[in-house]
């Protein structure tokens, strides 16, 4: 489990998204496919910028 956002890595998997905020990963899929999360697309593969998901959350937080 992460400490803290430095020990993140610089893309995340969907299953480390899920990690991070407690949630099972199915939800986190669900997330992934939410308009404005922020995702990347590399092949088959969903990707998420450790620092595009760090502004995510700072932004999500309060709502």
């Amino acid at each position: 489990m992460y400490k803290n956002y430095d020990e993140l890595p610089l893309m995340l998997s969907v299953h480390d998204v899920a990690e991070v905020l407690g949630i099972s990963k199915s939800n986190a899929y669900v997330l992934a496919k939410e308009k404005g999360f922020p995702t990347l697309k590399i092949g088959a593969r969903v990707v998420i910028p450790r620092d595009r998901f760090i502004e995510w959350i700072n932004k999500n937080v309060s709502k």
